[in-house]
């Protein structure tokens, strides 16, 4: 089972099925087609970003230099470094998830 915060159970479960989907798919054509399926295009851009933002946090770039080249506000920003700062992932598991 798979760590979520959410108090619902069921949707505890859920997080576990998708998280069981997405480990499934090896093919990134299959990936893409799978998450543009899955979430709508807002959503999809949301997590595209908080990729880069959390890449380009971990090397180093200032938080407002990183909403100016990424056309968005210093709050997602902001909120992309809590998360890096929460991270359940130990240093090396951040390393090799995020510089591959």
């Amino acid at each position: 089972m798979y760590w979520y915060r959410s108090i619902n159970m069921r949707i505890k479960k859920y997080t576990n099925e998708v998280v069981d989907s997405l480990t499934d798919i090896h093919d990134p054509v299959v990936m893409f087609a799978f998450l543009k399926d899955l979430l709508t295009p807002a959503e999809l851009d949301d997590v595209v970003l908080r990729l880069q933002i959390i890449k380009m946090l971990r090397a180093g770039t200032p938080q407002r230099e990183i909403a100016k080249k990424l056309g968005i506000s210093i709050a997602k920003v902001t909120r992309g470094s809590r998360a890096l700062q929460e991270t359940t992932l130990s240093k090396k598991q951040l390393q090799d998830f995020y510089d591959s």
